[in-house]
C-alpha cells in the first residue's frame, strides 16, 4: 500500500467521520446546542436525553452511517482491505476529536458500529445483539458499549479477520478511555440510565 493511499484515505476518512451531526440535527430542529445538555457529549445517547426520539435516531444513524461510508468508499476507491481499516480508523478519531469543535467531539459508539458492520455485516449483527442484550438487561447505554467492544473484536479473531481484529481491538480501547467518567460514575451507582433526561 502506497503512502499516498495511507494519506488519503486517512485524510478522507477523518473528515467524513469529523461531521457532528448530533450537534448540526438537534440545532437545526430548533433544540439548542447539544453540548448543554446532560453529559454535553454529542452523541445519540445524550441526545435522547433531550426527548427527542426522533432526532436522537437520526444522530444514531447518521453517525453510523460515517464510519460504514468511511471504509466502503476508501475501500472500493482503492481496492484494499488494508484501505478500508485505515479509514475506519481515521472517521471514528475523526469523529472523537473534530478539528471543527476543538476535537471535543463524541465517544464513537455508533460509528464503531458502523465500521463493524462495513467490516463485517455478520459481526455488525453480532455486535448489535450484544449491546441490545447488555442494554435490556442494564439499561446502561455506557456499559452497554464496553461490553460490546470487549467481545466484537474477538469475532474477527473467530471469523479469520486478524487486521480488523487489531483495528477494532485498538478502537474499543479508545472507547474505554472516552467513557472513563461513565465507568467511575458506574462504579459509584451513579450513571444515568437508557432514557433518563
Amino acid at each position: 500500500m502506497s503512502l499516498f493511499t495511507i494519506i488519503i484515505a486517512s485524510v478522507g476518512g477523518y473528515l467524513l467521520g469529523s461531521i457532528p451531526f448530533g450537534l448540526l440535527l438537534t440545532k437545526w430542529a430548533g433544540m439548542g446546542d447539544i453540548r448543554e445538555v446532560g453529559s454535553g457529549n454529542i452523541g445519540a445517547t445524550n441526545v435522547l436525553r433531550t426527548g427527542n426520539k426522533k432526532i436522537a435516531v437520526a444522530t444514531l444513524l447518521f453517525d453510523m452511517a460515517k464510519g460504514l461510508l468511511a471504509v466502503i468508499i476508501f475501500g472500493s476507491i482503492f481496492v484494499s482491505t488494508h484501505a478500508a481499516v485505515i479509514a475506519g480508523l481515521a472517521a471514528f478519531i475523526g469523529h472523537c476529536y473534530p478539528v471543527w469543535l476543538e476535537f471535543k467531539g463524541g465517544k464513537g459508539v455508533a460509528t464503531y458500529f458502523g465500521i463493524t458492520f462495513a467490516y463485517s455485516p455478520a459481526i455488525g449483527v453480532i455486535a448489535g445483539v450484544i449491546w441490545l442484550t447488555s442494554a435490556f438487561l442494564s439499561r446502561y447505554s455506557s456499559l452497554s458499549a464496553l461490553i460490546t467492544v470487549t467481545l466484537t473484536p474477538l469475532a474477527f479473531l473467530v471469523f479469520g479477520m486478524p487486521i480488523h481484529f487489531f483495528a477494532m481491538a485498538l478502537i474499543g480501547a479508545l472507547i474505554f478511555w472516552r467513557h472513563k467518567e461513565n465507568i467511575e460514575r458506574l462504579r459509584q451507582g451513579t450513571e444515568s440510565k437508557i432514557g433518563q433526561k
